[in-house]
């Protein structure tokens, strides 16, 4: 890898949705594209498709109607748990006002 780990990290997940859709397929070990919708609210079925696709390591033909998360993927957990913890902080203290 030349760079920045950051950058190279930010490059995977960057997105309107693809740390949302990492958060709700890290709460169960399988999903279903229906029900991942569902948790997304606001998410078209078009844009849920690419981002599912552009997360995907291998896609299939013909396409998955269920998603998981690969060993790689689970092992962001740590860093959406953290980011999860400082987001409700840093609402908490937003809104205490």
């Amino acid at each position: 890898m030349e760079g920045c780990p950051v950058k190279f990290a930010l490059g995977l997940v960057s997105g309107k949705w693809k740390l949302r859709i990492l958060w709700e397929l890290n709460q169960q070990e399988v999903i279903r594209f229906n029900e991942l919708q569902r948790r997304l609210s606001g998410i078209s079925s078009v844009m849920l498709s690419k981002s599912l696709e552009e997360l995907e390591q291998y896609p299939e033909i013909p396409p998955k109607v269920e998603y998981s998360l690969t060993e790689l993927g689970r092992s962001i957990d740590p860093a959406l748990q953290a980011l999860g913890a400082w987001g409700t902080q840093a609402y908490e203290q937003i809104h205490a006002t």
